[in-house]
Order: structure tokens, then C-alpha cells, then sequence
């Protein structure tokens, strides 16, 4: 079992699910909660540290957020990050103000290497400061250990209590040595003992799936993607036979996908696998559905009648298992995060909904997966495939999703992905995929006029979905792209990139 574990109190900062993944790189577990849990609640959690993490608000507005003043009552090592460091100040009775001069981007960061936090960096180095207000007054045992130009108290602590406070943004890359200092904190400071590892994660989620299910049965929703295979495999290994896979054929895949699926489970896994045919219920369901959001609560609760209908043969199947990640998580929206989108395997699911989730992979970022899934013994072809959205070619296909839209758009996503494998650029892009986005145009083919189809090319680079960056693609492949799409499919003759990162934009278009 997990013996240590880091709370990350999220007061809503951008860059609070980073926090977490930097304490995972140093085999830390850590949980990120909501700064409204009780003090009394923390304890019984157990924390061996905490982190406050950064927020839009102000500490001097009224109303904003505070976490129960106990908290710094537990004995346990604190770091506050931007806003979380201006509320440790103001909750032990320092003072905090509007800044004369804003602070975003790089700064001169100078900093006392004696302080442990600091302890083996450079006194001068380079810090990624976001902040309109500034520590002014320290609480009573904290001392000055960093400044900038612009904000004298860059950095605080109260060494005796463990209190540590930053105006900036350690976890970012921008801050040179911001992983050092997290590395400080989480060993120096906390005396933590990094033994957080995928392997015992994966015997740690085992035992947990196999004392919850017991002798009852679960199914288990295969879409064939990264995060529902590796679900189903980590399931399979604590419960065996009592795991049903039920692979749904929604109409929305992949060019051969649902064959490609239930080929790879039986033979590798020796898995139970149960096709469905659902294809005809889905479009049906989608018919004259334009708005991303209804279709996306449409599949989730058509997939839920198929399951439903499917598990009258499992009568004691209480459990569906499903491979929900932290940014399906986030981005379908908290009490400290806007919904942006909502996902099939989160948002989508009726409230009715007979079966107890068993989402194993819930709390993990896409990259941790990949590293589960390397520690099952899954080939790497399946776990460096592009992830795959839950509701499919549907929220690709812009507006009403046809039969004929989709017939289109899978030949044309078809000829991306083989061409980026050619280029060998596969692995060097987080996804890559075409989108129909009903869209005609006049175009000249065989000396004839045409109006037809336009593709939007979309590929990404990123390292857990949460931002990304469009990808710099070689002119020489997109052209190469184009025209195989073109070429082939013969309804197009248009095709566009784009060159949006995510913010502003999102990965998927709808």
C-alpha cells in the first residue's frame, strides 16, 4: 500500500494538474482535492506534505477562496504556489496589496541558496511569474529567501514549521530550476521516499479492483484505444474471467477498427470479447443532431442502453469499467474548472445509471498510462496509438453526422495517419487526424468545376492533452497529404491545416 501521499489543494490555478504531474516525475503520489475539504478530512487522509496551489482570484477580494485555517495546524510541510503563497500569508497574519507593477512572464529571480528549498541552485537564476498582487508584510517566523526586481517577497519560509511560499511558478518550464525545487520540497523539506512507481501502482489498483468486485462480474466498455485496452488489461489481471469486454460498434469508428479490436483482445489476452452491432441505433439517435454537446450526451446515453441491453445476459454484473482519465476528468468540469467539454465516459452518463464505475485509471495522465500499460506487457503499437475521443468520427464530423459524411471522413483519416507513419513521424506527434467540417468549395478537377468537401488536417504535439501545440509538420508531408486525399477520396477537394494551439483552441473540434 501507498505509505506516503501529497495533497494539492486546488484553489482553480491553470497550471494546477502541472503541480501534479511534476510531483509524479519524482515517484510521488499525490491527490489534488478541493481547497473547500475540511481540515478534519485532510488528517484522515494522511498527507505526508501539502501544496496551495496558484488561482485567478485575489486574496483581497471579497469572498475568495480559502481553505479551513486548520489546515496549518496539521505539522506537515506546506508550499503555497503564486496564490496559494499570498493566502498562506494573509491566513498567518501578513499582509498582501495590490502591486504597483504586474509581474508576468520571466524574471530575474534572486534567491538564499542556504534555505533548503533552495538548496543547490544558483543564487541568481530564472523564475515565470503570473501575479497582480504581492506579499508586503511577512507573517510572524517567515523570512524573506527570494526576490525579483518588481516583488521583494518572491520567495518566504518559516523554516522550523516547514512553511514555504513562492510567488512564482516552480512547476512550470519556464522556471529554470523549478523542478529542483520541487525535488527540495518533496526530500529535503518533507523526508518523502519517492516509492511511488507504475509497478506498484499496478499491484496497489489490483488489489483494490479485486477486493471491490469480489465474486461479482463486471463489463467492461472497449472502444480500443489506449485507455479503455489498458483498463480492460489491468481489470483482467485482478478478476480474471469474471471481466466481460463488450465492444460496441457505434458506427462512429475508424477504417477497420472494430475487426482490428476484437482480433488484438482474443488473441493476446485470451479476453472475453463481445462485439455488439450497434451502428444503425447510433445514426438513428444522431439524426439532425448539429450541437457538439447533444451528441455528445446522446452517445453516452445510447452507449448505456446498448450496455444495459447487453448485461441482461451477466445477471450479477454489477461493475463497468471504463478508462476515464484526469483531463477527461478536469475538462468536464469542477467546482474550480469551467466545463469545456463534456466527456461520454464523465459527463455523458445518465444520473440512473444501474452499474458502480470502476474507473482504474481515473486519477492518471495519459503518459502514466502508457507506462502502466508497458508494466502489463501491452505491445507498444497499442500503446503509442493516438488517442481516440469516446464519441468517435461524430464530434469530427461537423454538423449532422451521416453515413455519408462518415464514409468520407474515414478514408481521409485513413490516408493521414498512414502517411504520418511513412514520414515516421507517428510517434513524434501527440494526435493526428482529418475532420469533415461541412464545408464546400468550387475547386477544378480534370478541367471541370467541382464543389466539394473540405478536410481540415489537425495534428498536435503535446505530453498529456491538457495544452498543446500544433505541430510543425514538414511542407513536404502536407502536400503529400493533400494530395493522397485528393486523389483517393474523390468527394474532397480542399484540404487545410490547422494551426490553432490548445488554449485557445481544443485538440478536437467539437
Amino acid at each position: 500500500m501507498m505509505t506516503e501521499k501529497v495533497l494539492i489543494l486546488n484553489f482553480g490555478g491553470q497550471y494546477t494538474q502541472l503541480i501534479a504531474r511534476r510531483i509524479r516525475e519524482c515517484n510521488v503520489y499525490c491527490e489534488i482535492i478541493s481547497y473547500r475539504t475540511p481540515a478534519d478530512k485532510i488528517k484522515e487522509m494522511k498527507p505526508a506534505a501539502i501544496v496551495f496551489s496558484g488561482g485567478p482570484a485575489s486574496v483581497c477580494m471579497k469572498d475568495a477562496p480559502q481553505c479551513d485555517k486548520g489546515v496549518l495546524d496539521l505539522g506537515v510541510p506546506v508550499l503555497g504556489i503564486c496564490y496559494g503563497a499570498q493566502l498562506m500569508a494573509q491566513m498567518l497574519g501578513g499582509k498582501v496589496v495590490a502591486s504597483k507593477t504586474r509581474e508576468y512572464g520571466r524574471v530575474e529571480l534572486t534567491v538564499d541558496n542556504n534555505a533548503p528549498i533552495f538548496r543547490g541552485i544558483d543564487r541568481i537564476t530564472t523564475a515565470w511569474m503570473s501575479h497582480t498582487d504581492s506579499i508586503t508584510v511577512l507573517p510572524s517566523g517567515f523570512k524573506v529567501i527570494g526576490s525579483t526586481p518588481a516583488c521583494p517577497v518572491a520567495a518566504m519560509a518559516d523554516v522550523n514549521k516547514k512553511f514555504y511560499a513562492v510567488q512564482f511558478h516552480p512547476e512550470v518550464e519556464h522556471t529554470v530550476k523549478g523542478m529542483d525545487m520541487i525535488r527540495n520540497f518533496l526530500f529535503m523539506i518533507s523526508g518523502l521516499a519517492a516509492d511511488w512507481t507504475m509497478e506498484s501502482l499496478v499491484e496497489n489498483t489490483i488489489k483494490s479492483v479485486r477486493k471491490e468486485v469480489g465474486d461479482k462480474e463486471a463489463i467492461c466498455a472497449i472502444s480500443g484505444g489506449v485507455d479503455s485496452t489498458v483498463a480492460a488489461v489491468l481489470v483482467h489481471r485482478a478478476i480474471g474471467d469474471h471481466l466481460h469486454c463488450i465492444f460496441v460498434d457505434n458506427g462512429l469508428l475508424r477504417l477497420n477498427e472494430a475487426e482490428d479490436v476484437e482480433k488484438f483482445l482474443k488473441e493476446e489476452f485470451d479476453m472475453d470479447i463481445r462485439k455488439v452491432d450497434a451502428r444503425e441505433k447510433f445514426l438513428s439517435a444522431l439524426k439532425g443532431i448539429t450541437e457538439p454537446e447533444q451528441k455528445r450526451k446522446i452517445i453516452g446515453g445510447t452507449f448505456i442502453k446498448v450496455f444495459e441491453g447487453e448485461t441482461e445476459k451477466f445477471k450479477d454484473a454489477e461493475f463497468l469499467v471504463q478508462g476515464t482519465l484526469y483531463p477527461d476528468v478536469i475538462e468536464s468540469g469542477d467546482e474550480m474548472a469551467s466545463t469545456i467539454k463534456s466527456h461520454h465516459n464523465v459527463g455523458g452518463l445518465p444520473e440512473d445509471m444501474k452499474f458502480k464505475l470502476i474507473e482504474p485509471l481515473r486519477l492518471l495522465f495519459k503518459d502514466e498510462v502508457r507506462q502502466v500499460g508497458k508494466e502489463l506487457n501491452i505491445p507498444e503499437s497499442i500503446l503509442h496509438r493516438h488517442p481516440f475521443p469516446g464519441p468517435g468520427l461524430a464530434i469530427r464530423t461537423l454538423g449532422e453526422v451521416t453515413e455519408q459524411k462518415l464514409d468520407i471522413l474515414r478514408r481521409a483519416d485513413y490516408i493521414v495517419t498512414r502517411e504520418i507513419k511513412r514520414a515516421g513521424l507517428y510517434n513524434q506527434v501527440w494526435q493526428a487526424f482529418a475532420i469533415l467540417p461541412d464545408i464546400h468549395s468550387v475547386g477544378v478537377m480534370g478541367d471541370e468545376r467541382t464543389y466539394g468537401e473540405t478536410i481540415v488536417l489537425r495534428a498536435v504535439t503535446s505530453s498529456d492533452g491538457m495544452t498543446a501545440d500544433w505541430a510543425r509538420l514538414p511542407y513536404e508531408v502536407l502536400d503529400n497529404i493533400s494530395r493522397q486525399i485528393i486523389n483517393e477520396v474523390y468527394e474532397v477537394n480542399r484540404v487545410v491545416y490547422d494551426i490553432t494551439s490548445k488554449p485557445p483552441s481544443t485538440i478536437e473540434w467539437e
